[in-house]
This record gives C-alpha cells, sequence and structure tokens, in this order.
C-alpha cells in the first residue's frame, strides 16, 4: 500500500510542524522500503482488516520492527495508528456517520502525541493501545468528551439523587477527558454532554441518559487545594460521587499535570499553572493523591439533580 498518502498529509497537518515532518519521514520511509513495508502492512490488515490480531499482539509487532529498522517505537506506533485510521475514516462514511465525528476522533492522536513530545521527549504515542475503543467504533468523540458504552460493576446499588437506582450490570455511558487544551467550561461540557444525548439517548427507556466518568480530576479532595476559580471543581459538580480512593504513595497521574518533571521530588516540582502550584504544595506537605468514579443523570438539556 502506499503510506504517504493524501489522507495522512492532512492528518499530519494538525500536528506541530516538527513532528508532522518526523512522521512524514517514517511514511517515506516505508513507501521506499518494501521488505519494511510488507512486514507493517501485514499487522495493518491482521488487525484492522482481517480482524485475526489483537492490537496489543499488532503493537508487539511493530515494535519489534522499531528495533529492526531503527524508528523510535512511540513514533512507529503513532505511524501505524495513523494508517490504520485511513481505513476506519472509510468506515465512518459507510455508516452514515458524520464526518466532523471522525475528525473530532482522531484529534485525539494529537492530544496523544503532544503528550508523547512533552513527557518521552519524542513524537509519537506511549498509549497506542489505548486506540483499540475509536478504531473498533466502540468509542466516539462528542464535543470535548469521548463516550462509550459501559456496564456498572460496582457489588452495590448505587441511588441517585433523583431516585434512580443503579445495579451491577447496568448500562451507562462511560467517558474519557482528553488533553486537547479546551477549557471545561459550562458551555463546553453541556455541549458535549448534548451531543452525546442525541446519540445514547434512545438506549435509556425513562429518556435520562445515566453518563459515568472515572478520573483523577474527579478526586474529592480537591475542594480542599484547589483554587475556586479551576474549572475542574466546576466538572466535579457534575457528579455525584459512587466511591473514591487515594493512592497509598505517589501521584500515577503526576504526568498529565507535571509532563516532563515527572519523578522530580515534591519540593522541586514546577509552580508555573495553578493546577500546578496547588499540587506541589498538597504533595510536598504530605498528603495524598487520589481518584473517584461518579454519574450523573441528563435529560437531554441539563443535569438531573
Amino acid at each position: 500500500m502506499q503510506h504517504l498518502t493524501p489522507y495522512i498529509r492532512t492528518l499530519a497537518a494538525t500536528f506541530p510542524a516538527d513532528a508532522a515532518k518526523v512522521l512524514l519521514g517514517v511514511e517515506e520511509t516505508l513507501d521506499g522500503d518494501p521488505v519494511f513495508a510488507a512486514k507493517f502492512d501485514t499487522l495493518v490488515h491482521n488487525y484492522m482488516v482481517a480482524g485475526s490480531i489483537g492490537l496489543d499482539t499488532a503493537l508487539d509487532g511493530i515494535r519489534d520492527l522499531s528495533a529492526k529498522y531503527g524508528v523510535n517505537e512511540y513514533t512507529l506506533d503513532l505511524v501505524y495508528i495513523m494508517t490504520l485510521t485511513e481505513i476506519l475514516k472509510a468506515r465512518y462514511a459507510e455508516r452514515g456517520i458524520d464526518e466532523k465525528i471522525f475528525w473530532k476522533g482522531a484529534d485525539d492522536l494529537r492530544c496523544k502525541l503532544l503528550e508523547c513530545i512533552e513527557v518521552k521527549g519524542v513524537p509519537g504515542t506511549f498509549v497506542a493501545g489505548w486506540n483499540n475503543g475509536f478504531l473498533k467504533m466502540t468509542r466516539f468523540a462528542y464535543g470535548r468528551f469521548q463516550f462509550e458504552e459501559s456496564t456498572y460493576d460496582r457489588d452495590f446499588d448505587f441511588v441517585m439523587t433523583g431516585g434512580r437506582v443503579v445495579t451491577k450490570g447496568d448500562k451507562y455511558i462511560n467517558f474519557h477527558i482528553p488533553s486537547s487544551g479546551v477549557p471545561l467550561t459550562d458551555e463546553v461540557r453541556l455541549a458535549s454532554y448534548r451531543e452525546a444525548y442525541a446519540h445514547y439517548k434512545d438506549q435509556f427507556a425513562d429518556g435520562k441518559v445515566l453518563f459515568g466518568c472515572g478520573s483523577w480530576l474527579l478526586y474529592p479532595r480537591h475542594r480542599e487545594f484547589l483554587p475556586p476559580r479551576l474549572n475542574i471543581l466546576r466538572f466535579m459538580d457534575d457528579f455525584e460521587i459512587v466511591d473514591w480512593e487515594e493512592e497509598e504513595e505517589g501521584f500515577h497521574n503526576d504526568w498529565r499535570v507535571f509532563g516532563r518533571y515527572t519523578g522530580t521530588p515534591w519540593s522541586e516540582m514546577p509552580r508555573d499553572t495553578a493546577l500546578r502550584k496547588a499540587y506541589a504544595d498538597w504533595l510536598t506537605a504530605g498528603n495524598r493523591a487520589g481518584h473517584a468514579f461518579g454519574l450523573f443523570e441528563f435529560d437531554g438539556e441539563k443535569i438531573v439533580q
């Protein structure tokens, strides 16, 4: 197959220029090396077309190729995912799904690229396996967030403020928060919920979609140390917290806040943003980080509380 296609150029145009140059250079290398390309294309076919292997197995093969051909593994991982999304774009069209939804999901590649540059110092992705939901069309981007069907798996019932009793096995719509840089304002969040509601409403008999999210952003003790002006606190207000826990040590999501400084002693962490300062001061004082899982009902216009 051809690798440096018009689609790949269009996708790469959304990336920082220096990173795009590296990625397009790998595409050119594939087009100029038939043996390398044949092995790469087999992994594309087996995962995305034949479905004979899973994404983890495919990525194991890609990493073997990265070692053999001297391409950084994170870079080649992203080139592989980019190639798969060209096939995915055609499948969106076949199903009549608005192309804007495809491109919103594809923007996640830019987010992961920027994270990789920040944390690992190279253009690519260090979480390539994350893309399976997009590629298998079980996860879709609607507005600011990314949504997929999920099942409540707690061993206890949870009673919502509005009276809904959520029981193990009940369906809810899980969502994720990509690091797109778009602030989590009230307007942005509600627009995303409304767009997702239109897609999922028919799956809920009462017309109220049950949304859920598990994230470090929902850590309840944020209210003790984050500045009141931060949108994170407004985002937390959307949810009824089902359960939460603190980490025994460290902060497993520190890279999301501190990027390349991960591993630096808390007292030496940069304090150049309100979020970084709040977290650095909190952890320096010996406090813990944590995460939580929450739910809310949405009626198409507003959160039901």
